[in-house]
């Protein structure tokens, strides 16, 4: 795993204390010791100790726990650094695979502290541990998933409107990228918001986020949203009516776009070479084909916002959660972006 030479750490954030979120932090730092003093883990004692336990290590051979939540200080006893955020309301721990109000509070508080621990300049990126939706609802929270969360505290950090922060989520496995033009709304509000504003924008956050990381001149492919990309206005007119004039406008600008292509082949096009990102219409015809490649190495990256966050490319997994024997793939792939490029 590569390691940045920055003196700030990663912040890590427990998940849903419910699901497998503690137990692959903690398998994580057992395969990868020497990544130990790049992190500082956002979450609770109890629930880390818990799932010490799981994994037959000792909490205290493994975490150097304190509770002072503006503190973002990496351990340097070989140790995880880990920010103990105290729990309010119940004693007990959430059961293992059950959503829980108490279980959203703490993962969602969990999250908070380790945002503003990147938006203060104490932690030079986030990764996030899967969190439970209804879980978060249950919560009062109000907001479908991590991306929205983010977006809402960076805009309050900042004092400025949500609208000044767009952001959008990346997909990004061993061979295929793509980034989505709609997050968590239902497919009918993901085709009202296949606009030729938010294409531009979601294009061109695109290219800025790859130039800031030292790639420019990304070869972007536009997914169609229609069977065989509308077959000139028989399936569908968006291609024609919205996505080539954008495609078209942009490319006189320089920008290195093509599309919309055929949206069943336009993956394969990419594994293959052709493209280095896809543009995908809506939520689901993005996160098909990378889990399909490869759920175990996904990770989901959000760009917009002001520090770069990812995360593991799966879910709390409450069937194996308790056991032991969920793997950390997912979640080190999240860790050695997050570390390889801040």
């Amino acid at each position: 795993m590569a390691l940045s030479n920055s003196p700030r750490p990663v912040a890590i954030s427990m998940g849903d204390p419910a699901g497998i979120g503690p137990e692959i932090v903690v398998r994580a730092m057992l395969e990868r010791p020497e990544i130990r003093s790049s992190c500082v883990v956002y979450g609770h004692d109890g629930v880390f100790d818990r799932a010490c336990g799981v994994l037959g290590v000792r909490f205290a051979d493994l975490f150097e726990a304190d509770d002072h939540e503006g503190r973002c200080v990496p351990s340097t006893t070989g140790r995880v650094q880990l920010v103990s955020l105290r729990q309010s309301g119940a004693a007990s721990l959430p059961v293992w695979g059950q959503v829980s109000a108490a279980a959203g509070h703490m993962a969602a508080q969990a999250i908070k502290a380790a945002a503003a621990a990147c938006l203060h300049g104490h932690a030079r990126a986030l990764v996030t541990a899967p969190i439970h939706k209804e879980a978060l609802a249950a919560a009062g929270e109000p907001f479908p998933g991590h991306t929205e969360m983010l977006q809402h505290l960076a805009a309050l950090h900042a004092g400025i409107g949500i609208e000044s922060v767009p952001v959008r989520m990346m997909l990004s496995c061993p061979g295929l990228r793509t980034v989505l033009m709609s997050i968590h709304v239902s497919l009918q509000e993901a085709l009202a918001a296949i606009t030729a504003e938010n294409l531009r924008q979601t294009i061109l956050l695109t290219q800025a986020h790859f130039s800031r990381q030292g790639v420019p001149g990304l070869r972007v492919a536009v997914a169609g949203v229609n069977p065989h990309a509308g077959e000139g206005g028989l399936f569908g007119r968006q291609e024609l009516d919205v996505l080539g004039p954008v495609v078209a406008s942009l490319q006189a600008e320089g920008v290195n776009v093509s599309g919309p292509h055929a949206p069943d082949t336009v993956f394969m096009r990419a594994r293959q070479g052709e493209f280095d990102l896809v543009i995908a219409m809506y939520h689901d015809q993005g996160l098909i084909p990378v889990k399909l490649m490869g759920l175990e190495h996904g990770v989901n990256t959000t760009i917009g916002l002001p520090f770069l966050r990812t995360s593991p490319d799966h879910g709390t997994a409450f069937d194996l959660a308790g056991t032991g024997s969920a793997s950390c793939e997912s979640l080190l792939a999240a860790l050695e972006q997050a570390m390889g490029q801040c």
